[in-house]
């Protein structure tokens, strides 16, 4: 068993299932928060709604997302992750259910919301997954778990438009009430309890801080284009947002128990993972918005293939299957190079993904080439992410600090979102509904700067952080591949316990 903890109750057939049931889990949340995407016009249309307030059946799941995950994760760090997985999954079942009933807009947006919560659920599977697996299996499974929420949104858009075409939109939310109903049974009977450690005390107000601050930032990436990006409404709203993301960063750094501890980011190897799942998500986004909307477009734009929402979302397929695959190919790239290399080999593939984009767009099968070499690229770089977290920080602190990772890659997904309305909103004449297809090429072109710059972060810190550990007689670089080996050693390694 992983030296983290040896539990007894863990039945061989429990740990056997363990990692099939955590990552259906996973992938369940992510298909289910991705149902809204591609039904916001189907619904502003049923429910009489304005397209800009339809959106809000998308934006309020990222927003619970993002207060909820290190909330989540910090109470997940104690022993009661098991009951707090377990509850996270029921709220799902009940906000499926009730988005699922014709029962109005509100009721939608609030189904939407306690949908939300489910997207915390990913850090503390990993954690689980850490505590609780035998050394050999962790690292691949800890690898398998950091890409089921990029996979889950490529495979909720096409189950999306296939369920809402053949029985209507709210058929999509029954679906998303069935199988969330069945992780929580399978969950029910799975998820060990967590090892005995001290309860962590929840700090309420780095809670509350953090979230109006995510809160604020999000709504300012996603109502941009509705209220114009010059509003002094919006520029008061960020401004307010940045405030409180100031006094959150600074009450972190002085209480006794952090809601997330800021100090691992002293650690290059954390600063390294975080500022690579904001930045990545920016990219990640940015593409999949641009192929869903590139592949609807009426060929009649002199662009585009003029497909229904289920091909657009069939287009993402590659992408999932991709991304996927990855993680078979991670571990022992890793285990014969290093952890940062995978992480800068991943961006550089994600960087061709967008650049054949840019070049090659003119045939759906060229979409499909693009979407999978991008499920290749991001795959790989978001599956070595928790490894360099898990492998740098305390055991007890592993939950909290991968749900600050993924609070940081749900914002970059916001902001690459809103980076492709705000492009594509530049380039559209006025009285006209389309873009130009000069705003698809501008937004490659952004895209593909955005990839060069995470390709020189995954260069640049990591080589700081060895030049630090030069003078200091610690290499950090050699701490984390040890300790990951520890996590999950080949048959060379011999493990090295590390102290955080």
């Amino acid at each position: 068993m992983n030296p983290a903890v040896v539990n007894p109750a863990t039945a061989p057939w429990r740990e056997r299932a363990l990692v099939p049931v955590l990552v259906f889990l996973g992938t369940v949340v992510a298909v289910i928060s991705s149902l809204g995407a591609p039904l916001v016009p189907t619904i502003a249309t049923v429910d009489h709604v304005s397209l800009s307030e339809a959106q809000w059946s998308l934006t309020v799941t990222m927003l619970v997302g993002a207060v909820a995950t290190p909330v989540m994760g910090r109470l997940g760090d104690g022993p009661r992750r098991r009951p707090v997985i377990l509850g996270a999954i029921a709220a799902v079942v009940v906000g499926s259910v009730l988005a699922a009933l014709p029962l109005g807009f509100g009721f939608l947006v609030a189904g939407r919301a306690l949908q939300g919560v489910g997207l915390g659920l990913t850090p503390l599977a990993i954690a689980a997954a850490r505590d609780s697996l035998p050394a050999e299996r962790s690292r691949s499974a800890v690898a398998l778990l950091s890409i089921t929420t990029v996979a889950g949104v490529g495979l909720g858009y096409p189950l999306t438009g296939v369920i809402a075409e053949a029985f209507g939109f709210h058929a999509g939310f029954w679906f998303g009430a069935l199988i969330s109903a069945a992780a929580l049974v399978l969950g029910a009977l799975v998820v060990p309890p967590a090892p005995r450690r001290e309860a962590a005390r929840l700090d309420g107000l780095g809670a509350v801080l953090i979230g109006l601050a995510v809160a604020g930032l999000l709504l300012v990436l996603t109502e941009g284009e509705t209220w114009g990006w010059t509003s002094p409404g919006l520029w008061a709203l960020a401004a307010a947002a940045l405030v409180l993301l100031a006094w959150w960063i600074r009450h972190e750094l002085r209480t006794e128990h952090p809601l997330v501890d800021l100090r691992t980011l002293r650690n290059r190897t954390v600063l390294t993972a975080d500022v690579t799942g904001l930045v990545a998500g920016v990219a990640m986004y940015l593409l999949m918005s641009l192929v869903t909307r590139f592949v609807q477009t009426p060929t009649a734009a002199g662009y585009g293939f003029g497909a229904s929402v289920v091909v657009a979302g069939l287009a993402l397929l590659p992408f999932s299957v991709l991304s996927v695959l990855s993680s078979k190919v991670v571990v022992p790239l890793a285990r014969r190079t290093s952890t940062t290399t995978v992480l800068t080999l991943g961006c550089v593939v994600s960087l061709g993904a967008m650049l054949v984009f840019l070049f090659a767009r003119d045939h759906l099968w060229q979409v499909l080439v693009v979407m999978g070499i991008a499920g290749l690229g991001v795959g790989s770089t978001f599956a070595v992410m928790p490894g360099l977290i898990v492998s740098s920080v305390p055991a007890a602190e592993v939950g909290s600090a991968v749900s600050f990772n993924q609070v940081l890659r749900y914002i970059g997904y916001s902001t690459g979102s809103a980076l492709c309305g705000a492009v594509l909103q530049a380039h559209t004449a006025a009285g006209q509904r389309l873009p130009s297809a000069d705003g698809y090429r501008s937004a490659a072109l952004i895209g593909c700067a955005v990839w060069v710059v995470i390709v020189l972060v995954t260069i640049v810190l990591p080589r700081r952080a060895r030049a630090a550990a030069d003078g200091s007689g610690v290499d950090e670089e050699l701490m984390v591949e040890e300790s990951i080996a520890d996590i999950a050693p080949g048959e060379d390694d011999v493990p090295l316990k590390v102290t955080p």
